[in-house]
């Protein structure tokens, strides 16, 4: 093997890395909870973005039902999230044959 050229390739598999890792944060998902009543957007790193949550849910005398709405819904969007991510990495790192959970 030519050392070389694995450093170089190894170069290039850090540099498409941090490209994807990039995209990955400026790409969003968007998850419900409640039927649509809340509403979160995040990024592909797992980031939350924003929480959208329509006024009819708002009720003064349930404030716990809305705060497992708004739970729910953000553990969601980050889980989908970071299924996004895990699928582009997946596919950057396709055919290496790196162990499972390296990546």
């Amino acid at each position: 093997m030519n050392i070389q050229k694995m450093m170089k390739q190894a170069q290039k598999m850090q540099e498409q890395l941090a490209r994807t890792q990039e995209e990955l944060a400026q790409k969003t998902v968007e998850v419900t909870a409640g039927g649509g009543k809340i509403t979160v957007v995040a990024t592909g790193g797992g980031d939350v973005v924003s929480i959208k949550i329509s006024k009819d849910v708002v009720d003064p005398n349930d404030v716990e039902f809305l705060e497992d709405l708004v739970l729910t819904a953000v553990k969601a969007g980050i889980a989908k999230g970071k299924e996004l991510s895990q699928q582009e990495m997946g596919k950057l790192t396709a055919g290496m044959g790196l162990p499972p959970g390296l990546m």
